[in-house]
């Protein structure tokens, strides 16, 4: 799977995750702008204020929750490779016990600390993925030749901070850090992904969200991932590459969310498309596997149902 395609598994889950908080706060700004239009018009100003209390009391949200769905996604078969294929995505996310659970790149995020009811949110917690670089469904034969690589099961801290009312009374713009370091014994490297994410409602069952990011490798990933030793040169018939540690790719992801039942606060059905773009940068970009037999240029196109209670 590749760098792009393992960015926007996260995608799927992450329209609920943003969604919550701003469609809370679009129920509030309706129902206010709904009261204050029944004080104009009215001889006497009336009890209303905020939300219909029973709407919000009723949201799934307010409780312990838990999302689960399935995304079909077509995308490159490895890192910088050129040949696309069909894979399927699952997707769990929720909030227990005060605990938010969030999809990340193939894998979740632990965040600890309680979102405020309004204001500036601060995330943190720990973060853990499966990373399957060439690890199968390799279509390329020249690539193929080089065999395949171990899986990598990166661990490491998260921390993000979210400020809600960017442009909009209904929008917010979160910025994250993911910090992993190999555990399984396959790269034995680290990898930070930094990120930043807009995101609004537009209106209590659509959602969108466009989401900025890159990634940045240690020397050990580099070189288990971009480089071509002597002796996979002699197989392949590949020049001899030596990756080094680096900004490997930037991205731009877009994610368009739609609660079935036109609301999202009710859980439910809903469906996620995504559309993604990714450049290859650095060694990632300039290794044989990319230059010679793939392209730095990586799209990404994805749908997936999913079911929140």
């Amino acid at each position: 799977m590749s760098t792009l395609s393992r960015i926007s598994v996260a995608a799927f889950g992450l329209a609920p995750c943003l969604f919550v908080p701003s469609l809370a706060h679009a129920q509030d700004v309706e129902a206010q702008a709904s009261a204050q239009a029944d004080e104009a018009t009215e001889p006497e100003p009336t009890a209303r204020r905020g939300p219909p209390p029973e709407v919000l009391a009723n949201s799934i949200f307010n409780r312990d929750w838990v999302s689960v769905g399935v995304g079909a996604a077509f995308s490159p078969s490895y890192d910088g490779s050129d040949d696309y294929n069909f894979s399927v995505l699952p997707i769990v996310q929720g909030s227990l016990g005060g605990v938010r659970i969030a999809p990340r790149p193939g894998g979740l995020a632990l965040d600890f600390v309680e979102d405020p009811e309004d204001g500036t949110g601060l995330d943190l917690g720990i973060t853990a993925r499966v990373r399957g670089n060439r690890n199968g469904n390799i279509d390329d034969p020249v690539v193929a030749s080089l065999g395949e690589l171990d899986t990598a099961v990166e661990v490491g801290p998260t921390i993000g901070v979210t400020f809600p009312k960017v442009l909009i009374p209904v929008d917010s713009l979160s910025l994250s850090l993911d910090a992993r370091w190999d555990v399984a014994g396959a790269h034995n490297g680290m990898v930070i992904a930094p990120s930043v994410t807009y995101s609004t409602p537009l209106n209590l069952g659509t959602f969108a969200a466009l989401s900025l990011g890159t990634e940045y490798v240690d020397s050990d990933f580099a070189e288990y991932n971009y480089s071509v030793s002597a002796a996979g040169s002699a197989v392949s018939g590949l020049p001899q590459f030596d990756a080094g540690s680096g900004f490997t790719s930037v991205n731009a992801t877009l994610i368009l969310g739609f609660d079935l039942s036109g609301n999202a606060l009710d859980g439910g059905w809903g469906i996620t498309t995504i559309t993604g773009y990714s450049r290859l940068i650095g060694d990632a970009a300039d290794t044989p596997l990319t230059s010679i037999r793939g392209s730095a240029d990586q799209a990404f196109v994805a749908v997936g149902v999913a079911y929140a209670f």
